[in-house]
Protein backbone atom coordinates (compact mmCIF):
# COMPACT_ATOMS: atom_id res chain seq x y z
CA UNK A 1 0.00 0.00 0.00
CA UNK A 2 3.20 2.29 -0.44
CA UNK A 3 0.92 4.49 -3.33
CA UNK A 4 -1.69 5.10 -0.43
CA UNK A 5 0.96 6.35 1.76
CA UNK A 6 2.35 8.56 -0.37
CA UNK A 7 -1.26 10.34 -0.82
CA UNK A 8 -1.59 10.42 2.72
CA UNK A 9 1.41 12.08 2.91
CA UNK A 10 0.59 14.65 0.00
CA UNK A 11 -2.95 15.18 1.67
CA UNK A 12 -1.67 16.10 5.27
CA UNK A 13 1.03 18.36 3.46
CA UNK A 14 -2.01 20.35 1.71
CA UNK A 15 -4.18 20.54 5.01
CA UNK A 16 -1.37 22.09 6.59
CA UNK A 17 -1.08 24.80 3.74
CA UNK A 18 -4.56 25.27 4.26
CA UNK A 19 -3.30 26.99 7.84
CA UNK A 20 -6.95 26.18 9.17
CA UNK A 21 -6.10 28.35 12.06
CA UNK A 22 -8.93 28.47 15.10
CA UNK A 23 -8.20 30.97 17.60
CA UNK A 24 -11.79 30.50 19.60
CA UNK A 25 -13.45 33.64 17.53
CA UNK A 26 -16.35 33.02 15.30
CA UNK A 27 -14.15 34.30 12.06
CA UNK A 28 -11.41 32.03 12.72
CA UNK A 29 -10.85 28.52 11.42
CA UNK A 30 -12.09 28.97 8.03
CA UNK A 31 -12.06 25.44 7.34
CA UNK A 32 -14.27 25.57 4.41
CA UNK A 33 -10.60 25.39 3.07
CA UNK A 34 -9.81 21.95 4.20
CA UNK A 35 -13.59 21.03 3.10
CA UNK A 36 -12.59 22.36 -0.87
CA UNK A 37 -9.53 20.12 -0.62
CA UNK A 38 -10.92 17.23 1.10
CA UNK A 39 -14.05 16.97 -1.42
CA UNK A 40 -12.29 17.07 -4.31
CA UNK A 41 -10.46 14.58 -3.33
CA UNK A 42 -12.50 12.11 -2.39
CA UNK A 43 -15.11 12.61 -5.42
CA UNK A 44 -12.24 11.97 -7.51
CA UNK A 45 -13.05 8.38 -6.14
CA UNK A 46 -16.65 8.10 -6.98
CA UNK A 47 -17.86 9.03 -3.57
CA UNK A 48 -20.85 11.69 -2.86
CA UNK A 49 -19.88 13.90 0.08
CA UNK A 50 -22.19 16.20 1.82
CA UNK A 51 -20.82 20.03 3.09
CA UNK A 52 -22.39 21.85 5.76
CA UNK A 53 -21.43 25.55 6.68
CA UNK A 54 -23.68 26.80 10.05
CA UNK A 55 -21.05 30.17 10.08
CA UNK A 56 -19.38 31.58 7.11
CA UNK A 57 -16.44 29.65 6.81
CA UNK A 58 -16.53 27.06 9.15
CA UNK A 59 -17.23 23.94 7.09
CA UNK A 60 -17.44 20.40 7.90
CA UNK A 61 -17.69 17.83 5.30
CA UNK A 62 -19.38 14.33 5.65
CA UNK A 63 -19.27 11.38 3.08
CA UNK A 64 -20.91 7.44 3.62
CA UNK A 65 -20.35 4.28 2.20
CA UNK A 66 -23.76 2.67 2.84
CA UNK A 67 -24.04 -0.61 4.09
CA UNK A 68 -25.26 -4.20 2.99
CA UNK A 69 -27.40 -4.77 6.22
CA UNK A 70 -29.40 -2.25 7.59
CA UNK A 71 -28.92 -3.51 11.16
CA UNK A 72 -25.70 -3.92 11.34
CA UNK A 73 -23.66 -1.37 13.55
CA UNK A 74 -22.41 1.74 11.61
CA UNK A 75 -18.85 3.07 11.93
CA UNK A 76 -17.80 7.11 12.03
CA UNK A 77 -13.87 7.75 11.20
CA UNK A 78 -13.85 11.30 12.43
CA UNK A 79 -10.81 14.04 11.93
CA UNK A 80 -11.24 17.58 12.54
CA UNK A 81 -9.47 20.11 10.13
CA UNK A 82 -8.63 22.89 12.47
CA UNK A 83 -5.86 23.66 13.91
CA UNK A 84 -4.30 26.15 16.96
CA UNK A 85 -2.25 29.46 16.60
CA UNK A 86 1.40 29.33 16.23
CA UNK A 87 4.34 31.31 17.71
CA UNK A 88 6.43 31.48 14.30
CA UNK A 89 9.47 32.52 16.51
CA UNK A 90 9.17 29.22 18.27
CA UNK A 91 9.60 27.28 14.97
CA UNK A 92 12.54 26.06 13.31
CA UNK A 93 10.51 25.74 9.74
CA UNK A 94 7.43 27.34 8.09
CA UNK A 95 4.63 25.62 10.72
CA UNK A 96 2.21 25.93 7.25
CA UNK A 97 4.97 25.26 4.71
CA UNK A 98 3.98 21.02 4.91
CA UNK A 99 7.66 20.51 4.12
CA UNK A 100 9.65 16.77 4.64
CA UNK A 101 12.57 17.15 5.93
CA UNK A 102 14.36 14.19 7.63
CA UNK A 103 11.71 11.60 6.71
CA UNK A 104 9.03 13.89 8.72
CA UNK A 105 6.27 16.06 7.58
CA UNK A 106 6.73 19.60 9.55
CA UNK A 107 3.60 21.90 10.24
CA UNK A 108 0.82 22.70 12.67
CA UNK A 109 -1.85 20.39 12.87
CA UNK A 110 0.59 17.47 12.16
CA UNK A 111 0.66 15.62 15.01
CA UNK A 112 -2.97 17.02 16.30
CA UNK A 113 -5.11 15.70 14.23
CA UNK A 114 -4.36 16.35 10.49
CA UNK A 115 -2.05 13.27 10.15
CA UNK A 116 -5.36 10.90 11.10
CA UNK A 117 -7.69 13.09 9.31
CA UNK A 118 -6.02 12.92 5.69
CA UNK A 119 -5.15 9.32 6.91
CA UNK A 120 -8.63 8.38 7.02
CA UNK A 121 -9.71 10.41 4.30
CA UNK A 122 -7.33 8.17 1.95
CA UNK A 123 -8.45 4.56 3.62
CA UNK A 124 -12.11 5.63 2.81
CA UNK A 125 -11.48 6.39 -0.43
CA UNK A 126 -9.16 3.34 -1.34
CA UNK A 127 -12.29 1.30 0.09
CA UNK A 128 -14.90 3.03 -2.05
CA UNK A 129 -12.96 2.29 -5.26
CA UNK A 130 -12.30 -0.86 -4.21
CA UNK A 131 -15.69 -1.35 -4.05
CA UNK A 132 -15.63 -2.21 -0.28
CA UNK A 133 -19.46 -2.91 0.94
CA UNK A 134 -19.26 -2.62 4.37
CA UNK A 135 -21.94 -4.32 6.97
CA UNK A 136 -23.11 -1.57 8.13
CA UNK A 137 -22.76 1.87 7.51
CA UNK A 138 -18.94 3.87 7.14
CA UNK A 139 -19.17 7.32 7.41
CA UNK A 140 -16.44 9.95 7.21
CA UNK A 141 -16.41 12.80 8.93
CA UNK A 142 -14.13 15.57 8.68
CA UNK A 143 -15.15 17.95 11.33
CA UNK A 144 -14.62 21.91 12.21
CA UNK A 145 -14.03 23.99 15.40
CA UNK A 146 -12.47 21.09 17.74
CA UNK A 147 -9.83 23.36 19.21
CA UNK A 148 -12.82 25.64 20.10
CA UNK A 149 -15.10 23.83 21.81
CA UNK A 150 -17.39 22.21 18.56
CA UNK A 151 -19.53 25.06 18.58
CA UNK A 152 -19.22 25.34 14.56
CA UNK A 153 -18.85 21.48 14.41
CA UNK A 154 -19.39 18.11 16.23
CA UNK A 155 -21.54 20.32 18.62
CA UNK A 156 -23.56 21.40 16.02
CA UNK A 157 -23.69 18.69 13.38
CA UNK A 158 -25.17 16.54 16.11
CA UNK A 159 -27.64 18.92 17.23
CA UNK A 160 -28.73 19.67 13.47
CA UNK A 161 -27.53 17.29 11.29
CA UNK A 162 -27.56 14.38 13.32
CA UNK A 163 -28.76 11.92 10.87
CA UNK A 164 -25.58 12.69 8.82
CA UNK A 165 -23.12 11.69 11.62
CA UNK A 166 -24.49 9.65 13.95
CA UNK A 167 -22.87 6.39 14.52
CA UNK A 168 -22.72 3.45 16.68
CA UNK A 169 -19.04 3.78 17.03
CA UNK A 170 -16.92 6.43 16.61
CA UNK A 171 -13.32 6.78 15.94
CA UNK A 172 -11.53 10.30 16.55
CA UNK A 173 -8.26 11.11 18.25
CA UNK A 174 -6.24 11.05 20.15
CA UNK A 175 -4.57 7.68 20.86
CA UNK A 176 -2.01 4.98 19.50
CA UNK A 177 1.19 6.63 21.20
CA UNK A 178 3.57 3.92 22.56
CA UNK A 179 5.47 3.41 25.72
CA UNK A 180 7.92 0.91 25.21
CA UNK A 181 10.06 -0.21 28.53
CA UNK A 182 11.40 -3.18 29.66
CA UNK A 183 8.95 -5.43 29.70
CA UNK A 184 7.99 -4.94 25.58
CA UNK A 185 5.68 -2.02 23.96
CA UNK A 186 2.48 -1.00 25.17
CA UNK A 187 -0.02 1.30 23.26
CA UNK A 188 -2.89 3.14 24.84
CA UNK A 189 -6.15 3.30 22.80
CA UNK A 190 -8.68 6.39 24.96
CA UNK A 191 -11.75 4.88 26.17
CA UNK A 192 -12.62 8.21 28.55
CA UNK A 193 -11.93 11.71 28.84
CA UNK A 194 -12.56 14.17 31.85
CA UNK A 195 -14.82 16.52 32.04
CA UNK A 196 -14.68 20.47 31.95
CA UNK A 197 -16.02 23.01 34.24
CA UNK A 198 -16.04 26.29 34.46
CA UNK A 199 -16.22 28.00 38.03
CA UNK A 200 -16.41 31.35 39.85
CA UNK A 201 -15.81 31.94 43.20
CA UNK A 202 -16.84 35.58 44.25
CA UNK A 203 -15.03 36.28 47.87
CA UNK A 204 -17.11 39.12 49.36
CA UNK A 205 -15.80 41.54 51.73
CA UNK A 206 -16.94 44.84 53.32
CA UNK A 207 -16.47 48.26 51.07
CA UNK A 208 -14.36 51.14 53.12
CA UNK A 209 -11.97 54.29 52.24
CA UNK A 210 -8.54 52.94 51.25
CA UNK A 211 -6.88 55.31 53.58
CA UNK A 212 -8.23 53.44 56.65
CA UNK A 213 -7.00 49.60 56.18
CA UNK A 214 -6.39 48.80 59.42
CA UNK A 215 -9.07 45.93 60.52
CA UNK A 216 -10.85 46.13 57.34
CA UNK A 217 -12.93 43.52 55.46
CA UNK A 218 -10.92 43.30 52.77
CA UNK A 219 -12.34 40.93 50.16
CA UNK A 220 -8.90 40.52 48.21
CA UNK A 221 -6.96 39.58 51.18
CA UNK A 222 -9.47 37.15 51.56
CA UNK A 223 -9.26 35.91 48.43
CA UNK A 224 -5.42 35.68 48.21
CA UNK A 225 -6.12 33.51 51.08
CA UNK A 226 -8.76 31.47 49.56
CA UNK A 227 -6.02 30.97 46.40
CA UNK A 228 -3.36 29.91 48.59
CA UNK A 229 -6.02 26.87 50.18
CA UNK A 230 -7.21 26.02 46.36
CA UNK A 231 -3.73 25.42 45.57
CA UNK A 232 -2.61 23.68 48.58
CA UNK A 233 -5.84 21.24 48.16
CA UNK A 234 -5.34 17.48 47.84
CA UNK A 235 -8.87 15.86 46.25
CA UNK A 236 -9.09 12.39 46.79
CA UNK A 237 -7.37 10.62 44.47
CA UNK A 238 -9.55 7.90 42.00
CA UNK A 239 -6.89 4.84 40.74
CA UNK A 240 -9.53 2.55 39.31
CA UNK A 241 -9.10 0.37 36.50
CA UNK A 242 -8.23 3.20 33.63
CA UNK A 243 -5.19 4.07 36.21
CA UNK A 244 -4.27 0.96 36.59
CA UNK A 245 -4.34 0.19 32.73
CA UNK A 246 -1.79 3.55 32.78
CA UNK A 247 0.23 2.40 35.03
CA UNK A 248 0.24 -1.12 33.09
CA UNK A 249 1.47 0.85 29.49
CA UNK A 250 4.17 3.03 31.73
CA UNK A 251 5.68 -0.39 32.57
CA UNK A 252 5.90 0.97 36.56
CA UNK A 253 6.07 -2.24 38.55
CA UNK A 254 7.81 -2.17 41.94
CA UNK A 255 8.17 0.33 44.78
CA UNK A 256 7.52 3.10 42.00
CA UNK A 257 3.92 1.17 41.70
CA UNK A 258 3.30 0.99 44.98
CA UNK A 259 3.40 4.27 45.88
CA UNK A 260 1.77 4.78 42.75
CA UNK A 261 -1.25 3.25 43.87
CA UNK A 262 -1.23 4.31 47.43
CA UNK A 263 -3.47 6.94 47.72
CA UNK A 264 -1.57 8.70 50.71
CA UNK A 265 1.55 8.64 48.73
CA UNK A 266 0.06 9.05 44.79
CA UNK A 267 0.13 13.15 45.10
CA UNK A 268 3.99 13.63 46.47
CA UNK A 269 5.26 10.94 43.90
CA UNK A 270 3.72 12.96 41.22
CA UNK A 271 4.79 16.15 42.25
CA UNK A 272 8.89 14.33 42.48
CA UNK A 273 8.45 13.06 39.12
CA UNK A 274 7.81 16.54 38.17
CA UNK A 275 7.92 17.59 34.15
CA UNK A 276 5.38 16.24 31.52
CA UNK A 277 5.18 12.69 33.13
CA UNK A 278 4.48 13.74 36.87
CA UNK A 279 1.79 16.41 35.38
CA UNK A 280 0.70 13.64 33.23
CA UNK A 281 0.42 10.82 36.21
CA UNK A 282 -1.48 14.11 38.90
CA UNK A 283 -4.20 14.83 36.01
CA UNK A 284 -5.19 11.09 35.52
CA UNK A 285 -5.33 10.45 39.28
CA UNK A 286 -7.05 13.48 40.75
CA UNK A 287 -9.47 16.14 39.87
CA UNK A 288 -7.61 19.07 39.11
CA UNK A 289 -8.26 22.79 40.55
CA UNK A 290 -6.71 25.37 38.53
CA UNK A 291 -7.89 29.20 39.44
CA UNK A 292 -6.46 31.13 36.24
CA UNK A 293 -8.46 34.44 36.08
CA UNK A 294 -9.11 37.09 39.10
CA UNK A 295 -11.03 40.18 38.83
CA UNK A 296 -11.63 42.67 41.92
CA UNK A 297 -11.48 46.39 42.63
CA UNK A 298 -13.05 48.89 41.69
CA UNK A 299 -11.05 51.97 42.92
CA UNK A 300 -7.68 52.29 44.32
CA UNK A 301 -8.84 54.15 47.42
CA UNK A 302 -11.87 51.60 47.87
CA UNK A 303 -11.39 48.37 49.88
CA UNK A 304 -13.12 46.04 47.46
CA UNK A 305 -16.07 44.01 48.71
CA UNK A 306 -16.14 41.50 45.90
CA UNK A 307 -13.22 39.58 43.85
CA UNK A 308 -14.33 37.32 41.21
CA UNK A 309 -12.17 34.17 40.84
CA UNK A 310 -12.48 31.92 37.58
CA UNK A 311 -11.45 28.38 38.05
CA UNK A 312 -11.31 25.65 35.66
CA UNK A 313 -12.02 22.23 37.02
CA UNK A 314 -11.37 18.61 35.34
CA UNK A 315 -13.17 15.84 36.64
CA UNK A 316 -12.43 12.09 36.50
CA UNK A 317 -15.53 10.09 35.52
CA UNK A 318 -18.38 9.63 38.05
CA UNK A 319 -17.01 12.75 39.77
CA UNK A 320 -20.36 14.99 39.30
CA UNK A 321 -21.59 18.46 40.52
CA UNK A 322 -22.07 18.22 43.93
CA UNK A 323 -18.75 16.61 44.50
CA UNK A 324 -17.04 19.50 42.65
CA UNK A 325 -19.04 21.66 45.11
CA UNK A 326 -18.23 19.20 48.07
CA UNK A 327 -14.31 19.57 47.36
CA UNK A 328 -13.95 23.27 46.66
CA UNK A 329 -15.98 23.98 50.18
CA UNK A 330 -13.41 21.89 51.69
CA UNK A 331 -10.41 23.76 50.22
CA UNK A 332 -11.78 26.81 51.12
CA UNK A 333 -12.57 25.68 54.77
CA UNK A 334 -13.61 27.84 57.15
CA UNK A 335 -13.93 30.90 54.39
CA UNK A 336 -16.51 29.39 52.73
CA UNK A 337 -19.57 31.51 54.51
CA UNK A 338 -17.38 34.44 52.71
CA UNK A 339 -17.44 32.84 48.99
CA UNK A 340 -20.47 31.97 46.55
CA UNK A 341 -19.73 29.09 43.88
CA UNK A 342 -21.08 29.61 40.34
CA UNK A 343 -21.30 27.45 38.06
CA UNK A 344 -20.38 28.76 34.57
CA UNK A 345 -19.84 25.24 32.61
CA UNK A 346 -20.32 21.81 33.70
CA UNK A 347 -18.92 19.16 31.38
CA UNK A 348 -19.64 15.63 32.61
CA UNK A 349 -16.52 13.28 32.07
CA UNK A 350 -17.60 10.43 29.27
CA UNK A 351 -16.51 7.10 29.09
CA UNK A 352 -17.02 4.19 26.66
CA UNK A 353 -17.08 0.35 27.17
CA UNK A 354 -14.25 -1.62 26.43
CA UNK A 355 -15.91 -4.82 26.39
CA UNK A 356 -17.28 -4.23 22.80
CA UNK A 357 -16.34 -5.98 19.25
CA UNK A 358 -14.45 -2.52 18.28
CA UNK A 359 -12.11 -3.28 20.97
CA UNK A 360 -10.73 -6.65 19.64
CA UNK A 361 -10.66 -5.21 16.13
CA UNK A 362 -8.24 -2.22 17.49
CA UNK A 363 -6.51 -4.67 19.26
CA UNK A 364 -5.74 -6.89 15.72
CA UNK A 365 -4.79 -3.71 14.45
CA UNK A 366 -2.21 -2.71 16.45
CA UNK A 367 -0.86 -6.28 16.89
CA UNK A 368 -0.60 -5.94 13.12
CA UNK A 369 1.61 -2.89 13.51
CA UNK A 370 3.46 -4.62 16.07
CA UNK A 371 3.21 -8.18 16.97
CA UNK A 372 4.54 -7.73 20.40
CA UNK A 373 2.41 -4.41 21.46
CA UNK A 374 -0.10 -4.85 24.38
CA UNK A 375 -2.82 -2.16 24.28
CA UNK A 376 -4.68 -0.64 27.20
CA UNK A 377 -7.27 1.66 27.84
CA UNK A 378 -6.31 5.32 28.39
CA UNK A 379 -7.91 8.73 29.77
CA UNK A 380 -7.43 12.05 27.85
CA UNK A 381 -7.02 14.80 30.75
CA UNK A 382 -8.40 17.70 27.76
CA UNK A 383 -11.03 17.57 25.60
CA UNK A 384 -12.19 15.99 22.43
CA UNK A 385 -15.17 15.21 20.11
CA UNK A 386 -15.41 12.47 21.85
CA UNK A 387 -17.78 13.69 24.17
CA UNK A 388 -20.62 15.07 21.91
CA UNK A 389 -21.30 11.74 21.03
CA UNK A 390 -21.25 9.61 23.89
CA UNK A 391 -24.56 11.15 25.55
CA UNK A 392 -25.99 9.62 22.36
CA UNK A 393 -25.17 6.44 23.10
CA UNK A 394 -22.51 6.12 21.05
CA UNK A 395 -18.90 4.12 21.78
CA UNK A 396 -15.94 6.36 21.11
CA UNK A 397 -12.38 5.31 21.03
CA UNK A 398 -9.52 7.97 20.58
CA UNK A 399 -7.38 5.36 18.53
CA UNK A 400 -4.09 5.28 15.72
CA UNK A 401 -0.74 4.42 15.84
CA UNK A 402 2.73 6.46 16.02
CA UNK A 403 6.10 4.25 15.39
CA UNK A 404 7.94 4.05 18.33
CA UNK A 405 10.15 6.83 17.22
CA UNK A 406 7.18 9.17 19.05
CA UNK A 407 7.51 8.48 22.86
CA UNK A 408 4.77 10.34 25.27
CA UNK A 409 7.56 13.06 25.41
CA UNK A 410 7.45 13.58 21.91
CA UNK A 411 3.83 13.81 21.66
CA UNK A 412 3.68 15.73 24.56
CA UNK A 413 5.85 18.52 23.16
CA UNK A 414 4.39 18.66 19.67
CA UNK A 415 0.95 18.82 20.85
CA UNK A 416 0.47 22.48 20.15
CA UNK A 417 3.61 22.80 20.95
CA UNK A 418 7.00 24.62 18.33
CA UNK A 419 8.28 22.31 15.71
CA UNK A 420 5.08 20.35 15.39
CA UNK A 421 5.82 17.16 12.85
CA UNK A 422 5.38 13.33 12.43
CA UNK A 423 7.37 10.97 10.59
CA UNK A 424 6.56 9.35 7.42
CA UNK A 425 6.31 5.49 8.65
CA UNK A 426 3.47 6.78 11.56
CA UNK A 427 1.74 7.70 8.20
CA UNK A 428 2.55 4.19 7.15
CA UNK A 429 1.37 2.37 10.03
CA UNK A 430 -2.02 4.93 10.87
CA UNK A 431 -3.09 4.08 6.99
CA UNK A 432 -2.58 0.48 7.04
CA UNK A 433 -4.41 0.90 10.65
CA UNK A 434 -7.38 2.16 9.48
CA UNK A 435 -7.70 -0.42 6.54
CA UNK A 436 -7.24 -2.70 9.26
CA UNK A 437 -10.02 -1.42 10.93
CA UNK A 438 -12.58 -1.22 8.76
CA UNK A 439 -12.05 -4.68 7.43
CA UNK A 440 -11.43 -6.40 10.40
CA UNK A 441 -15.03 -5.07 12.32
CA UNK A 442 -16.81 -6.07 8.85
CA UNK A 443 -14.93 -9.63 8.96
CA UNK A 444 -15.14 -10.35 13.51
CA UNK A 445 -16.79 -7.26 14.53
CA UNK A 446 -20.20 -6.78 13.52
CA UNK A 447 -23.50 -9.71 13.60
Amino acid sequence: MAELVDTTTELLQQLIRNECVNDGSKESGQELRSVDTLQGFLEGGGLDVQRFEPAPGRGSLVARIEGSDPNAPSLCLMGHTDVVPVNIDGWDHDPFGGEIIDGEVWGRGAIDMLNLTSSMAVTFKNLARTGHKPKGDLIYFAVADEEAGGTWGADWMLENEHDAVMADYVLTEMGGFGFSHGSGRSVLINVAEKGAGGVRLTVRGTPGHGSMPLGADNALLKAAEVLRRLGAHRPTPQLDDLWVGLLDALGLEGDMRAALMDPERVWDTAVALGDLGGKMLHACSHMSISPNIVHGGQKINVIPDAVHIDVDIRTLPGQDADYVRAELQAAIGDLADHVDIEVLSDRAASRSPQETPMWDVIESAVHAADPTARVHPGLIVGGTDARFYRPYGATVYGAGIFSPSIDMADFGTRFHGNNERIDLESLRLVTDFWDHIVRGFDETGRP
